[in-house]
């Protein structure tokens, strides 16, 4: 390779016409011709790859990849034909620009194909090898009829979907992000990092090729390698941000409707909710609590005290949450603060003439904040301080693709906005560019907006559309679904691909937005929401209601008890929170993310998923049919949740669907925290903190606990802990690691199950005392401990057997 000479600048110039390679300290430069390709370490494990079409480079900024990966660089060792790093090799052929990397025993992880760029004006078309045996997955909520993307193609461009289908695209986000998993080199990842209306073709139009491209903008792309898939999203996770823990009542079950009309209506629902003893913790208002569909805004003849309203709500464990869209209200010299401080500032996107941009929507004729200016976004957070004072907790930007009420759907290609943030450089851009960061651009500017009005309190934002690094602003939903057993299906789908492409904070509308549910399909769709990241029953405007008790006390004693089963988990999930705050593990997961043999199943897994890594849900894969179905569990041993009995000889088993169950599993070796029911999140359970153990391999759990509300825990203020049981000789040893953190926690004893055992087994202790149950259910053995703050140790004694290890 050649030796660098001159400045950096002197080299992203260069336009040499033969072809040469540049080595770097963290990579290497080709030219061929006048183009320029730049293959750099991020770090070990991630390569970025930048290619200049006249050979000087665009300027480093990113509303996706975070400043301080983008300045990371890792060294490298130069080789003849390209670089390595401590983890991968990278090779370029110069004559063609060919990329290819492999591990360092030469496996390949990821490989150019063909002519691996083709350029058209601004336009480019990359293209890469896709082997037999690879399988794509995350591009957020795309849709398709299966979690699989191979053999699909699909485009980038934010849309109002209103009643999408399973084979509709595109739709609401734009998260150019995917993962392959199953190639001779591992598990990889690949971010284009490209705003514009880009494409993916996934083996559709040449079965072994990978395609992507857009029609302009920066061609600027990462390669993330594993080699399993928990690395690549992990690692996903640190380019582009991790989601922030969010508050506790967020994971709680919430009520929705377009819309709950007065305040009289609210309390009604309020009241019926507590009355059928349905755990919830949200309510939320949808446009109609508005005047006249104006954000920020209130309907005072509906509403006629809205802070009268959040305190009567939050004395009964309630949260009110209501919808803020972007769209204000063209309304000059009618005293609407929105609008007119708006104008004064310049903080709306303009024509390309340069008046500001009106469009209609829900308001009528309205204008657009331009969020990709940082002082229109600060502009846009003090707009908040009226209901932030009036008690509102959260806030939800719906219609932020953007939709307008127009031919197109959205704004003109050409209509403009200012870009003034972060590391870009000030300058005007087109829609063409912004479009598909607008809604992500919406959220920031909400959270930061909320945060700033209650910096002491985590904001809680809903979006609808985003991009990729969206999830460090809000959680996110599905959008208009319908009331179909085929959306119910697409939920599960979309919900797992949301959290491979890092928006762990994921729902869909329970029992469908776009038209009544069956009462099967709305008990069924509880069921298995109640084990989704974010769980709201929400639906239309002049369609069947849908509240959990519409369709009788049978089917609302279902519903309730899967809501129940939520918030006992809550201590489970909480700690699937924290986690993912730390390390980007999404909590709803595909089984071969933790369970990689999975992948070679030969049952349908099209509907089984996880809810961390310990616990397995198996709905059936034909929701409709009656035929019973198998489940194939991962290798290690598996529990029955329901009857804490082991599952025994095959790890394959048959299932009868059953309106009134769902088969769900806890991996052998879990220690699951359980909390006593509570109607929210707000009460203080009354007992003790349970610890389900499912003695198994590799024994362990983690209670993660903090006020469940402020930011308090980012100073100390919380309690994190490892309990880990294995067998010693004839006893079962429960260890409590050291606490991490100052919280108290609300319990004051430790209620242990330990399921698989006979009652008649002999319960001692070797440093703690134990106080058992008198009433232990068949095959478990149950005792009570003092809470233990500084770690110890405890032992069962006469184990007769340790399934699974």
């Amino acid at each position: 390779m050649a030796v660098p000479t001159g400045s950096e600048a002197a080299d992203r110039a260069a336009t040499a016409t033969s072809n040469a390679a540049v080595a770097r300290a963290d990579g290497l430069e080709v030219h061929r011709g006048r183009v320029l390709m730049r293959v750099t370490a991020v770090t070990d494990q991630i390569i970025r790859v930048r290619i200049a079409r006249d050979g000087i480079l665009p300027e480093d900024a990113s509303w996706a990849v975070l400043p301080a990966m983008r300045a990371h660089h890792a060294a490298v060792t130069p080789l003849d034909d390209g670089f390595a790093t401590n983890a991968i090799r990278v090779t370029v052929d110069p004559s063609s620009l060919a990329l290819t990397v492999a591990d360092l025993s030469g496996k390949v992880i990821s490989a150019d194909r063909g002519s691996p760029m083709s350029l058209d004006g601004r336009a480019f078309t990359l293209r890469k090898a896709l082997p037999l045996g690879e399988h794509i997955y995350g591009l957020g909520d795309k849709t398709g009829g299966t979690l699989d993307r191979r053999g699909k193609s699909y485009v980038d461009w934010n849309t109002d979907a209103y009643g999408f289908d399973s084979s509709t695209d595109p739709i609401y986000k734009s998260i150019p992000f995917f993962i392959s998993l199953g190639g001779t080199g591992g598990s990889y990842g690949i971010l284009l990092d490209n705003s514009w209306r880009t494409f993916f073709d996934f083996g559709h139009a040449a079965r072994d090729t990978l395609a992507m491209g857009g029609p302009d903008g920066p061609i600027d792309y990462y390669i993330i390698a594993g080699p399993a898939i928990r690395d690549v999203v992990r690692r996903y996770s640190d380019l582009t941000g991790k989601a922030p823990l969010p508050p506790q009542w967020g994971l709680g079950y919430q009520q929705s409707r377009y819309s709950y009309m007065s305040a009289d209506e609210v309390r009604e629902i309020a009241r019926t909710l507590r009355q059928d003893r349905i755990p919830t913790d949200i309510i939320w208002l949808d446009i109609d609590f508005q005047d006249r569909n104006r954000p920020f805004t209130v309907n005072t003849k509906a509403f006629p005290d809205l802070k009268s309203l959040t305190g009567e709500l939050g004395a009964d464990g309630i949260k009110l949450v209501t919808i803020t869209d972007l769209h204000v209200a063209a309304a000059p010299n009618q005293s609407y603060a929105p609008y007119d401080t708006g104008i004064v500032g310049n903080h709306f996107v303009h024509n390309p003439d340069g008046s500001p941009y009106v469009g209609k929507v829900w308001p009528g004729p309205s204008v657009f904040p331009d969020f990709t200016d940082a002082k229109a976004r600060a502009w846009w957070g003090t707009n908040f301080k009226q209901l932030v004072d009036a008690g509102v907790a959260g806030f939800w930007n719906d219609m932020n693709e953007p939709s307008v009420f127009n031919d197109t759907g959205t704004m003109p290609l050409d209509a403009v906005h200012r870009v003034d943030s972060d590391d870009f450089s000030p300058r005007n851009a087109a829609h063409a560019e912004i479009h598909n960061v607008y809604g992500m651009e919406n959220t920031r500017a909400t959270y930061e907006g909320v945060k700033a009005l209650r910096p002491n309190e985590r904001p809680f934002v809903m979006t609808r559309a985003s991009y990729a690094g969206g999830q460090r602003y809000s959680v996110t939903w599905t959008g208009d679904n319908s009331s179909t057993w085929d959306h119910l299906r697409l939920m599960v789908h979309q919900l797992v691909n949301l959290g491979l492409s890092g928006f762990s904070y994921a729902g869909a509308d329970i029992g469908g937005f776009t038209g009544g549910p069956s009462p099967d399909l709305m008990t069924r769709w509880f069921e298995i929401g109640a084990f989704t990241p974010i769980f709201r029953d929400h639906s239309e405007k002049d369609k069947p209601r849908a509240e959990p008790w519409v369709d009788g006390p049978a089917q609302l004693a279902i519903r309730r008890r899967f809501v129940e089963e939520r918030y006992r988990l809550l201590p489970y999930l909480y700690a699937l929170a924290d986690l993912n705050a730390r390390t980007g593990d999404p909590l709803m997961r595909p089984v071969f993310y933790d369970y990689p043999d999975a992948a070679q199943a030969l049952c349908d897994q099209s509907m089984t998923f996880t809810l961390g890594a310990a616990l397995l849900i198996a709905p059936p894969p034909k929701m409709e049919s009656p035929q019973a179905y198998d489940v194939c569990l991962p290798k290690g041993g598996w529990y029955d949740y329901w009857t804490g009995k082991p599952v025994l000889g095959s790890s394959t088993i048959t299932e009868t669907p059953s309106l009134e169950s769902l088969p769900v599993f806890v991996r052998a070796g879990t220690i699951l925290p359980r909390q006593p029911l509570v109607q929210s999140t707000s009460q203080t359970p009354k007992g003790p903190l349970y610890l389900e153990v499912y003695p198994g391999a590799d024994c362990a759990g983690t209670i993660y606990l903090d006020d469940g509300h402020s930011m308090a825990f980012a100073k100390g203020h919380y309690l994190r802990q490892t309990v880990r049981c294995a067998v010693d000789g004839s006893n079962l040893v429960i260890d409590f690691g050291p606490r991490e953190g100052d919280y108290a926690p609300w319990w004051r004893q430790i209620h242990f199950i330990v399921h698989g055992r006979s009652t008649g087994d002999r319960i001692s202790s070797s440093t703690l005392p134990i106080q058992a149950a008198p009433n232990s259910a068949a095959g478990t053995i149950e005792f009570n401990i003092p809470d233990v703050p500084r770690g110890g140790r405890i032992s069962i004694g006469r184990v007769i057997e340790t399934h699974g290890s």
